[in-house]
């Protein structure tokens, strides 16, 4: 534990401060400062000395040097045990730095900002910032390094507790939050300048991956109620899931999050009002339609029996009318949309358990990349962006694809990459009438989305995510009266579907494009 005498204060973000040096002073610690800490600080009353004074030099060079200097560094990290150490500060006049609040100049922020200009993205590379954070934290023993705004009440309390004394647990601590944020601020400079000078022929993925993530919240279990669990989020994102609101229901668990996470993926990735049902990380039913309440009505009623104890994602604020139609479908773990109608969140309140959930559109940024952890490593992936048009669609039948059809098949092939594989989706118009998904056969998906569209399957589209390997899927499509497919194609087996698919008098077209989702 220390005793806090001299602490060395200069911070970006001033948020809290005034309160840290209040408790402070009280105590009759010694401040030092710079630039605009310093004025705010004497400004609010507070006794401050300069760090130039404290030093002997002058800041120079724009301020670019100021606190890399061996009175500071020496007096962070003499060891206060050590004979030699307190021989040597003593004979070149070093005194002690009991504490350190350091912020950081401000580099996630400037750099979030849309073509921002590369030598003003430079000047806000923080170097005395992090040194004398190291310093501190090497030394943890004997000095309080604090780099979080967070983290004042909690010094605070230690103080006024402990008459001006910090304790062990709380320094070491400090010290790990401090190495972990200039770790992940050097690697933020890192990517940023990369993205800069390097050249897409160097690679399309970037050589290292350095993860940031920052804790939001404990979850109420994991996959299963004896896995801990909790949410964190990307630390470099300035829009992402974790921008969500919770306005309703019971606290999220990990399978929640998961399932709101495709909710969102699936819903806002089409421009008319669109709605899904998730279910186990699964759509169980998708639609778009002229008004959100028809969408949701289809999406759910595509599959209602697992729909059930589900996830609703809506891309439009929700409605009266819509939140009636939710109401009536039976027990719903969550809805998420970019809005609640008051009358809408009034019908929708009325069950305590549901949770309400509220994201922007503009609040939800796709990744650039998908990650997958196994053992010992990270499987790395750009995202699944692959659209097409009418014009990339090849028929390969004698029966062509009408305009209708085409529509309906350009929906399914939209749905199906957000269907665990192997997948296969059966449309009519703008919405899901049964999804297979999952199976370790494509003929088992085909089955299963059939089974589940039942009379629906009767003039309806199907979407394969891959290609057809046999005749075997055309052949119970075409029973169960299905008139259009799309399918990656490019099979050995193509002679033979087709074949079948000119049999069964169906229309059948290609679009050279696989969506596996594992």
């Amino acid at each position: 534990m220390i005793k806090v005498k001299r602490a060395l204060i200069s911070v970006s973000d001033k948020t809290g401060l005034i309160e840290l040096v209040k408790s402070l002073a009280k105590f009759n610690v010694e401040i030092l400062s710079t630039g605009g800490t310093a004025k705010m600080l004497r400004e609010a009353g507070f006794t401050v000395k300069d760090v130039s004074e404290h030093t002997g030099f002058p800041e120079m060079l724009d301020g670019r040097v100021k606190t890399l200097h061996p009175k500071v560094h020496g007096g962070l990290l003499a060891l206060r045990d050590d004979p030699e150490h307190m021989k040597t500060v003593l004979e070149h006049n070093i005194g002690l730095i009991d504490m350190v609040v350091v912020n950081l100049y401000p580099f996630e922020k400037v750099t979030a900002r849309k073509n921002v200009d590369l030598a003003e993205a430079i000047e806000n590379i923080d170097i005395g910032g992090p040194s004398m954070l190291r310093s501190g934290a090497k030394n943890y023993k004997s000095v309080a390094v604090i780099c979080n705004p967070e983290r004042y009440s909690d010094v605070i309390k230690e103080l006024e507790t402990n008459s001006g004394i910090l304790p062990d647990a709380l320094l070491f601590n400090l010290a790990v939050e401090v190495f972990e944020r200039t770790a992940a601020y050097d690697r933020v400079i890192a990517q940023f300048l990369g993205k800069r000078f390097t050249s897409d022929a160097f690679t399309v993925m970037p050589p290292q991956i350095g993860l940031n993530f920052v804790k939001m919240q404990e979850l109420r279990y994991g996959e299963n109620p004896h896995q801990p669990a909790a949410f964190y989020r990307d630390a470099d994102a300035v829009k992402a899931l974790a921008k969500m609101k919770q306005l309703h229901g019971k606290e999220l668990s990990f399978n929640n999050i998961l399932d709101l996470a495709a909710a969102v993926d699936i819903a806002y990735s089409f421009l008319g009002p669109a709605a899904v049902v998730i279910k186990h990380n699964n759509p169980c039913g998708v639609a778009e339609d002229v008004s959100l309440a028809r969408a949701y009505l289809n999406a759910w009623s595509c599959d209602k029996l697992s729909a059930f104890g589900g996830i609703i994602g809506l891309n439009r604020l929700v409605d009266k009318k819509t939140a009636e139609a939710i109401a009536k479908s039976g027990f719903m773990e969550c809805v998420i949309a970019p809005g609640f109608a008051k009358e809408a969140f009034d019908i929708l309140t009325q069950k305590k358990n549901v949770r309400l959930m509220e994201l922007a559109a503009e609040d939800l940024v796709k990744d650039n990349y998908d990650f997958k952890k196994v053992p010992g490593g990270l499987l790395v992936q750009g995202r699944d962006a692959r659209e097409i048009t009418p014009e990339e669609v090849k028929g390969v039948t004698k029966k062509k694809v009408s305009k209708a059809q085409m529509a309906a098949l350009l929906f399914g092939w939209k749905v199906v990459k957000f269907v665990k594989s192997n997948a296969i989706v059966l449309t009519k118009g703008t919405r899901t009438v049964g999804i297979g998904m999952g199976q370790t056969s494509r003929v088992d998906s085909a089955k299963l989305a059939l089974a589940r569209a039942g009379k629906l399957a009767q003039g309806a589209c199907l979407a394969s995510d891959a290609f057809l390997p046999k005749a075997d899927t055309v052949t119970f499509a075409a029973k169960a009266g299905v008139k259009a497919i799309i399918q990656t194609g490019g099979s050995i087996a193509d002679e033979e579907v087709i074949k079948e698919a000119d049999k069964r008098g169906i229309a059948m077209a290609v679009t050279g494009v696989r969506h596996f989702r594992h």
